[in-house]
């Protein structure tokens, strides 16, 4: 590529240090296309081609400690009648990598693709650490995986934890390649790079995501062809805008029917029991327990983590993108929906997640939020009745989206938590959810929020961001 676009070429210079910043007068090369925000027009916020499967061989001793981990097929550490044997097992992985040499990362910082798999596999690693351990082991992190991890995290602005973007966005390849390289992957073309369980239900869970991901393309087409118009502004460009509405709700009810789709591949018993567990993070720790990063303090530039929660739907750019859009924003990230009923409880929850998505989606969310003209406004203006009844019907189609979410976390999440897992007695049942044999506790997402209680408010005030009829 860098011979066809010549040495001037920002694809062709070099990734400046995120800590330091480009020289001046430079441009920001620290992702591969900076000047769009890292969303493309083919494969959205997931990147155009598939992520790299192994890091430079530098770093081969990580990839080779997330094989082992992968190979052993590592149970989680709080599986009830978990065998002496596994125990052994888990506890010999966790010790190698007690035992690894600390690799320095700055290499690495001389490519964005590179720093993305090491947050990948440190991030996997990391949690395959922490649950295997005996549900009352404390968790610290050794450092040789403490200051690696916080340091790559550091330069891609990213918590020290797995996220949406290492689960879905950049944890794909092509089953087959691709006739024409220029075209989005097909959505039956995908299968995951890595996975905990090693189960085709984890690996569709994760590609479900992925497909609406891709398949959100056209909605982030018509959001853009809709700000066109509402620059033109004229009579036209209203019938214009209202068409492309009706479009966008067509899109939106296609995403709606991409996610209850996971039910096709999906268990909801293997999710809950033995997929979903890998995910919590600290504030999703059914003991509480605090996770310490041992030997952070031989890196004076770092600092203590403050953000712990595990991967989340909410970290979707797409879905937050389709809030602002349409103004829903206002409604759905309100400061009251923190996800928990805490007086101490952090910012609105869905804002809160975004930092935990690549921070040039978090730059594209905030130009999106500065539209001198955001579309709701102008509808709400407009005395146009064919306008509103097309928006409004995009509001309700986001709407029914969460209407689905709510769908499979009763199906996935609601269900299988009522009842022991299977083949296992009640006293041998996880105490994820023993609460449901006398514990009132509610149940927790795997971002820490207070799941049943907030996804019903997130939706509720999604329909009520409908615009009234004149």
């Amino acid at each position: 590529m860098t011979s066809i676009l010549g040495p001037d070429h920002f694809l062709s210079l070099p990734r400046p240090n995120i800590l330091v910043g480009p020289p001046v007068g430079a441009p920001d090369t620290t992702t591969l296309a900076a000047h769009d925000f890292d969303v493309d027009t083919r494969t959205g916020f997931m990147p155009p081609q598939a992520p790299i499967s192994r890091l430079p061989l530098t770093w081969e001793l990580w990839e080779h400690t997330l094989d082992e981990a992968r190979r052993l097929g590592l149970k989680l550490g709080d599986t009830p009648e978990l065998s002496e044997d596994e125990v052994q097992k888990s506890e010999s992985w966790r010790s190698h990598v007690r035992d690894l040499h600390t690799l320095p990362i700055d290499d690495l910082k001389t490519s964005e693709v590179d720093l993305r798999r090491a947050h990948h596999v440190l991030g996997w690693i990391l949690h395959f650490y922490i649950h295997s351990l005996p549900p009352d082991a404390p968790v610290v992190i050794p450092p040789p995986l403490t200051l690696p991890l916080l340091q790559v995290s550091a330069q891609l602005q990213l918590p020290p934890v797995l996220t949406y973007s290492d689960d879905v966005l950049y944890n794909w390849e092509l089953k087959s390649p691709q006739k024409h390289y220029e075209t989005a992957p097909a959505l039956d073309n995908l299968r995951c790079q890595t996975l905990f369980t090693g189960t085709t239900d984890e690996e569709e869970f994760y590609l479900s995501s992925a497909r609406i991901e891709l398949a959100g393309v056209a909605a982030l087409d018509l959001m853009q062809i809709i700000m066109d118009e509402v620059f033109v502004g004229d009579d036209i460009a209203i019938r214009r805008i209202t068409q492309y509405l009706l479009s966008l709700s067509k899109t939106i009810h296609r995403l709606r029917a991409l996610l209850l789709a996971v039910r096709d591949g999906c268990h909801p018993d293997v999710f809950y029991h033995q997929i979903r567990p890998w995910f919590r993070g600290v504030d999703s720790d059914p003991k509480k327990r605090p996770w310490v990063f041992a030997g952070i303090e031989a890196d004076p530039t770092l600092q203590e983590p403050t953000e712990l929660s595990g991967p989340s739907a909410g970290q979707s750019s797409l879905v937050h993108a389709l809030d602002i859009f349409l103004g829903v924003d206002q409604y759905s990230h309100s400061g009251s929906l923190t996800g928990s009923a805490t007086a101490t409880a952090k910012k609105a929850f869905l804002d809160r997640m975004q930092l935990y998505m690549p921070r040039h989606h978090r730059t594209f969310l905030n130009h999106l939020s500065a539209n001198r003209r955001p579309l709701r406004e102008i509808v709400a203006q407009s005395n146009n009745a064919g306008l509103l009844e097309a928006y409004n019907t995009a509001v309700l189609a986001v709407k029914e989206f969460r209407d689905a979410h709510m769908i499979i976390v009763a199906l996935y999440i609601i269900g299988p938590s009522r009842k022991p897992a299977p083949s296992i007695s009640v006293t041998a049942v996880r105490p994820d959810i023993i609460k449901d044999y006398g514990d009132d506790a509610p149940l927790k997402g795997t971002g820490g929020t207070e799941l049943v209680r907030f996804l019903k408010d997130v939706r509720d005030r999604t329909a009520g961001a409908v615009l009234p009829q004149a």
